[in-house]
């Protein structure tokens, strides 16, 4: 099959013919339909998060299931699916309390001393990411790492379920349990941005205010269901949310990855509001409190993957779509063929797009 590869941190990804093993008893072998492109993999592709190399990025992806193991009994040959990176094992403490997407899912990858599921044509081991590696023309996953959805769901906007809209609408459903009416600021408007302001206003949140640097973005925010947008850039940006919610905002979710954001995030509460991380900050950077934000009631918390059940959710989210409520045309701004990969993350750390998302040829 066709991958892009990640050889070297901070250099452009390589294509290159990659055999992929045949399903084991609980894996499941997919044809890539649809993947976009998500800053988490930048942040591996640049090196300032580690990953042993060679590997295949990619894990915001969609696609048609090929051929399954011999235990899997979630989905069948035949089925779209939407692939999560959040593999979850079942049987461990945070599997079996509810909190799947902090599940380690040490049992839903191959063991050492069993084949790979990634190799070169010359035997030499290719490194599997977040449980996907979805920037390849198939897919080998555990049965838990994707959920079949509603065959008529476009997987081309499917796929950006799989990662950015579960996290940004997880968020806003099981991590922050937005009720109606409350106040909510949302820092970075990229793709994961964009999903939690349309998933505030379909939880029937009051004032949705969208903090970004980019008019276009903004723009885009507001279409999405920001009722307000601010440049996050302005030296009075904690100001500005203070003034247009009276005393500051229930939730302020912070989704994009910078410093300053979280920073902001955490000026922008009212009393006992809340603070939302959910972009991947530089390694050794800590977000916290002031001793009076303690004593005000303010709180702070990290979301990873929007605190997701991503079997349950992921259908419902596609329902979404399917009924008008999640907009996801207005957040995957293009498609691109895979060959044009490096193109797209040079236009992400641009600023320039919401989403881009890689098609394949099916």
């Amino acid at each position: 099959m066709k991958a892009a590869v990640l050889i070297e941190a901070g250099k452009p990804l390589q294509i290159e013919q990659i055999n992929i093993s045949n399903p084991g008893p609980h894996e499941v072998l997919i044809r890539t339909a649809a993947c976009g492109l998500c800053h988490s993999d930048l942040h591996f592709i640049e090196g300032t998060y580690p990953h042993p190399l060679p590997a295949i990025p990619g894990h915001e992806a969609a696609g048609i299931v090929e051929a399954v193991g011999s235990e899997v009994r979630t989905v069948k040959v035949g089925d779209a699916v939407v692939t999560c990176l959040s593999a979850f094992c079942g049987h461990c403490e945070y599997c079996v309390s509810g909190r799947m997407s902090l599940c380690l899912g040490g049992d839903t990858r191959r063991k050492p001393g069993e084949a790979p599921r990634l190799t070169r044509p010359d035997g030499s081991i290719v490194n599997q990411m977040l449980n996907l590696s979805a920037y390849a023309e198939m897919m080998l996953v555990h049965e838990h790492a994707c959920v079949a959805i509603n065959p008529e769901m476009p997987l081309d906007k499917a796929s950006v379920i799989g990662c950015a809209v579960t996290t940004g609408a997880g968020t806003i459903f099981n991590a922050c349990k937005v009720t109606p009416g409350e106040t909510i600021a949302v820092i970075g408007c990229g793709g994961v941005g964009l999903a939690t302001i349309n998933a505030a206003k379909i939880a029937g949140a009051g004032r949705i205010i969208a903090a970004d640097p980019m008019p276009e973005k903004r723009a885009l925010a507001m279409k999405l269901g920001a009722t307000d947008v601010i440049d996050p850039m302005d030296a009075d940006a904690a100001k500005q949310i203070q003034e247009l919610t009276k005393g500051g905002v229930d939730h302020a979710i912070e989704a994009v990855g910078r410093p300053a954001s979280g920073e902001l995030a955490v000026k922008s509460l009212k009393r006992g509001g809340t603070a939302t991380i959910l972009g991947m900050m530089p390694l050794q950077h800590s977000v916290g409190l002031s001793a009076m934000d303690l004593l005000s009631g303010k709180k702070l918390q990290g979301a990873i993957m929007g605190g997701n059940r991503f079997p349950v959710d992921i259908p419902r989210l596609v329902d979404f779509y399917m009924r008008g409520m999640l907009d996801l045309d207005s957040i995957v701004s293009e498609t691109i063929p895979l060959e044009r990969i490096n193109e797209g993350f040079d236009q992400m750390k641009r600023g320039d797009a919401a989403r881009s998302v890689i098609v394949f040829d099916q």
